[in-house]
C-alpha cells in the first residue's frame, strides 16, 4: 500500500466534506495530485481557483482512474449509482471510503455493485459538519477533535484500513471502529433523531398562527436546538430514507419517552418529572466520563496534565471549613435511596467519588434534586425498590462506591456490573466478594487478582433463596468490607455479624441507626437482623477529618501558623490523625465538642509546634489509614526518626502510597526507607524538585503541604483527581496562606518532559 505522500487521492463530489479533506491533504503535503468529479461545474471551477484540485471531471470514473485513494463525497442516495460508474476505473489495488451518515446502504450498494463488498473498501462516517455546506464553506480545521468512525468488515484488507486510519489522523481526528449495523443504530439515536426533532419542530411553530410571536420571542435554549434544522433539506430527507429502520426505532423510543412525560404532566406526577429531569441533567457528563474512564470532576475538554507548584514558606492562620465527609457523603446517598420517605442531606461532598455513588443510584432509578451547594434531596425508594440500570455501572475512581455497592447490589433481583477508571480498575475487589460469596452471593471479580470490572449476578442469587446471614471474622480492618457485609445483611435471612481485628470508622452503623435500622455492636463484634426498613431521615454531613488532616499536618509545620478548622467530624474510630500528631509534639485543641446526627463534630485549632519522630501505635493506624501520607510530610519535617508498621493497606489504595511517598520524599532530600507493611522516616531539610502523584489525590495534596518547609519550589505531577474527595483545595489552601498555583502541561510538554 502507498505511503505519503500519495501520488493520487480522488474525490467524487466536493462539498464541504470533501473540500475540507482536500485543504488538509494540500497543506500537510499529503498528496502530489488531487482530481475530483462533480455535477456541478461551478464546484469544479472555484475548487480549481482555490488550489484545491489539480484537475476536476464530469465523469466519475475519469476523475478516479490511477487514483491510490477514492474517497466518496457524494449524498448517499447516489452511493450505487456512482459504484457502477466508477467499478471499471478502479482496480483491486485501489482504497475506496466514504463519508456518508450511513453505513448499511453503503455497504449493501457495494454488494449489488461487485457481488461482494471490495477488500479495498472501508466505509467511514467523519461525525463534523456546519450549517454552510458547499466547496467554499470548507476548511483545513474541520475534523480536528472530532470523531471519525470506521466500519470495516470481516473481509476489508488490514493495509486499506490502516491507510483510511492513517488519512484520517493526520486530519486531527479522533478515529474509532464500529460495526456497520452498530454505527446505524447508535447515529440514527445520536444525530438523526436530533435533526428530525428540530425540522419538525420549527416546521409545526412556523405552521402554527401565532408563529411570528413565537420566532420573536424565542429565547437561546429554542435557538441553539433549532439551529440544526439551517442544515442541508436534501442531504438529509437522503440520510432519513437510507437509514429508515433505524430512525424508526430511535423514534418509537422517544415517542414513549414523550408519552411518559405527558402523563407526568396531566397527572400532576412531580417525582415522575423530577427523576427524568436530574436524570437529563447528570446524564451528558456521566457518561462523557464513562467513555474516557475518567474522573467526574476531570477535565474532558483537554487531555493536559494538572501541575500544582508550591513555592516555599507561606504562613497559615485564621478559620477554615474544609468539605464534607466523604465516607458520610456516600452513605447519605446510599442508605437515603434505600430508605422510605425524602432524606434531606447538606453538606454534601461535591467531589467526583461521592457522585459516582449519587449517578450510581440515579442509573437505579431513584430520584435524586442536587447537588446544590452541599444541598441533596433523596426520594427514596426502599430495600426493594432499586431498578436494573440501562448499562454498566461506572463509579470513577471510587473504591468506597463499588465495595459497598457489592453488598447492596447482591441482593437485588437482577443483575450488574461494576466498572471504573484505569486506577479503580487495579484495586483488589475480592475481599468483599469472598464473604459476599459466603452469603450466597454469585459475585465475579476479574483476572488473577480480582480486579473490577465486578460482575454481580443478583438473579441468580434471588432464585436460590436470596441471601443468608453469616459471622465474619475481618482478615485485616477495613470499614469498606465491614460496611459491603452490614448492607448486604438488610436483606439477608437471619442475622449478619463481623468482627474486627482493629477499630475502623463506623459510619454505617451510625447512620443505620440514624435512619431506624437496630444495630447491636458487642465490643468489636457488629450485628444487624435482615428483613427490617429504612426510614428517611435529615443528615448534616460534618467536615471531612482526611481533608481535614492536610491542614493540621500544614498549620504544625509552618512557622507561627495558628488555625482553626471549623465543623470537623472527630468519629472516635477516624481521629487517628489527632492522636499521632499530639504524640508527635503537635499542638491541637479540640474545641466546641457536639453531636450532629450521631456523628460527634468539634472545632480544632491547630499552632506551630517541633514535631518530633515517634514509633507510630499500631492500634493508630486503622484510625488514620488514609491520612498518612499527609502524616509522612509531617515526619520529614519532624526531628528524629518516624516508624509505622501494620499499614500494608497503604499498599493497596489509588496507589502505593508506601513506595510512593517514599519517592517523592527521596526526591526532595529525605531519607525515607519502605518496608513491607509501612515506612521508616529520617526528619531533615526538605529540598526541592518534581514529584509524581501517580494519580492519587491525598499523595498530591501531601506533598503539596510540604512546600511550607522547603528550601525551594515543589512541582507536584498528575493533580487532576485532587477532585476526588478536594474540588476546592487549590482555593483553600491559598486563603489559609499557602503559596501555591495550578496551572496545565500539554501532552506535547509532558512528552518532552
Amino acid at each position: 500500500m502507498s505511503r505519503w505522500p500519495l501520488r493520487q487521492v480522488a474525490f467524487v463530489g466536493f462539498g464541504l466534506i470533501g473540500s475540507s479533506l482536500a485543504r488538509c491533504l494540500r497543506e500537510k503535503q499529503l498528496v502530489e495530485r488531487i482530481t475530483a468529479s462533480s455535477r456541478s461545474a461551478a464546484t469544479l471551477r472555484t475548487a480549481k481557483q482555490l488550489g484545491l484540485i489539480d484537475i476536476g471531471y464530469s465523469d466519475a470514473a475519469d476523475a478516479v482512474r490511477g487514483a491510490d485513494l477514492v474517497i466518496l463525497a457524494m449524498p448517499v442516495n447516489a452511493t450505487e449509482q456512482v459504484l457502477r460508474s466508477i467499478r471499471p476505473a478502479v482496480t483491486a489495488q485501489t482504497v475506496i471510503t466514504d463519508v456518508g451518515s450511513t453505513k448499511g446502504n453503503v455497504v449493501a450498494a457495494a454488494e449489488r455493485v461487485w457481488g461482494r463488498v471490495p477488500a479495498g473498501f472501508v466505509p467511514g462516517h467523519p461525525i463534523a459538519g456546519s450549517e454552510q455546506s458547499g466547496v467554499l464553506a470548507g476548511r483545513s480545521s474541520l475534523f480536528a477533535n472530532h470523531k471519525v468512525i470506521l466500519t470495516p468488515l470481516p473481509d476489508t484488507d488490514p493495509r486499506a484500513l490502516a491507510l483510511v486510519e492513517s488519512l484520517w489522523r493526520h486530519a486531527d481526528a479522533d478515529v474509532l471502529t464500529m460495526d456497520v449495523a452498530r454505527h446505524d443504530a447508535v447515529l440514527a439515536r445520536t444525530s438523526h433523531l436530533p435533526h428530525l426533532l428540530a425540522f419538525s419542530l420549527v416546521d409545526t411553530l412556523a405552521r402554527e398562527s401565532q408563529n411570528l410571536d413565537i420566532f420573536r420571542y424565542a429565547a437561546g435554549g429554542f435557538r441553539d436546538f433549532t439551529r440544526i434544522a439551517a442544515s442541508d433539506p436534501l442531504m438529509w430527507h437522503d440520510i432519513f430514507l437510507a437509514n429508515r429502520e433505524a430512525v424508526l426505532q430511535a423514534l418509537g423510543t422517544f415517542e414513549a419517552g414523550t408519552q411518559t412525560l405527558r402523563r407526568a404532566i396531566e397527572q400532576g406526577d412531580s417525582e415522575t418529572l423530577l427523576g427524568i429531569f436530574t436524570r437529563a441533567r447528570a446524564a451528558r457528563e456521566h457518561f462523557t466520563h464513562m467513555l474516557a474512564g475518567t474522573a467526574y470532576a476531570k477535565s474532558m475538554t483537554s487531555s493536559n496534565e494538572l501541575i500544582f507548584t508550591v513555592q516555599p514558606g507561606g504562613r497559615l492562620s485564621g478559620r477554615a471549613r474544609v468539605p464534607g465527609d466523604k465516607s458520610i457523603s456516600h452513605r447519605s446517598i446510599m442508605l437515603g435511596s434505600l430508605a422510605n420517605g425524602v432524606t434531606e442531606v447538606s453538606g454534601f461532598l461535591e467531589g467526583e467519588d461521592a457522585l459516582a455513588t449519587l449517578q450510581a443510584f440515579r442509573d437505579m432509578g431513584v430520584v435524586i434534586e442536587g447537588p446544590d451547594r452541599g444541598r441533596v434531596r433523596v426520594h427514596g425508594v426502599g430495600l426493594r425498590g432499586l431498578k436494573a440500570p440501562p448499562g454498566a455501572l461506572y463509579v470513577g475512581n471510587s473504591g468506597t462506591t463499588m465495595r459497598l455497592l457489592s453488598g447492596i447490589l447482591s441482593a437485588q433481583p437482577f443483575d450488574t456490573v461494576m466498572t471504573g477508571d484505569a486506577s479503580l480498575n487495579k484495586r483488589p475487589m475480592e475481599r468483599i466478594a469472598k464473604p459476599l460469596r459466603l452469603m450466597g452471593a454469585e459475585i465475579q471479580t476479574t483476572g488473577e487478582r480480582g480486579t473490577p470490572p465486578v460482575s454481580v449476578l443478583g438473579s441468580v442469587t434471588a432464585s436460590r433463596g436470596g441471601l443468608k446471614g453469616i459471622h465474619y471474622d475481618l482478615p485485616i480492618a477495613s470499614a469498606q468490607v465491614k460496611s459491603g457485609v452490614l448492607l448486604a445483611g438488610l436483606w439477608a435471612e437471619g442475622s449478619t455479624s463481623v468482627t474486627e481485628p482493629a477499630p475502623t470508622r463506623d459510619h454505617t452503623e451510625r447512620m443505620l441507626r440514624g435512619f431506624g435500622y437496630d444495630v447491636q455492636v458487642d465490643g468489636a463484634t457488629v450485628t444487624i437482623q435482615g428483613g427490617g426498613e429504612l426510614t428517611a431521615t435529615s443528615i448534616d454531613v460534618p467536615a471531612d477529618i482526611s481533608s481535614a488532616a492536610f491542614f493540621m499536618v500544614a498549620a504544625s509545620i509552618a512557622e507561627d501558623a495558628d488555625l482553626t478548622l471549623e465543623h470537623v467530624g472527630i468519629n472516635p474510630t477516624r481521629i487517628g490523625v489527632i492522636n499521632i500528631l499530639r504524640a508527635m509534639g503537635g499542638d491541637l485543641t479540640v474545641m466546641n465538642e457536639r453531636e450532629i446526627g450521631g456523628e460527634p463534630v468539634a472545632d480544632i485549632r491547630i499552632r506551630s509546634a517541633r514535631l518530633k519522630g515517634i514509633r507510630i501505635p499500631e492500634d493508630q493506624v486503622p484510625l488514620a489509614i488514609d491520612e498518612f501520607p499527609a502524616l509522612f510530610i509531617a515526619a520529614a519535617c519532624a526531628q528524629g526518626t518516624t516508624v509505622l508498621t501494620g499499614a500494608e493497606e497503604l499498599r493497596v489504595k489509588e496507589s502505593d502510597r508506601i513506595q510512593v511517598m517514599a519517592d517523592g520524599l527521596h526526591t526532595l532530600g529525605i531519607a525515607a526507607t519502605p518496608t513491607p507493611d509501612g515506612i521508616i522516616i529520617e526528619g531533615g531539610q526538605l529540598g526541592q524538585g518534581e514529584v509524581i502523584s501517580h494519580g492519587d489525590h491525598r499523595i498530591a495534596m501531601s506533598f503539596s503541604i510540604a512546600g511550607l518547609r522547603a528550601a525551594g519550589p515543589i512541582v507536584i505531577r498528575d493533580c487532576a483527581n485532587v477532585a476526588t474527595s478536594f474540588p476546592d483545595f487549590i482555593g483553600l489552601a491559598s486563603r489559609c496562606g499557602l503559596r501555591i498555583q495550578a496551572s496545565e502541561r500539554s501532552a506535547s510538554q509532558q512528552t518532552d518532559a
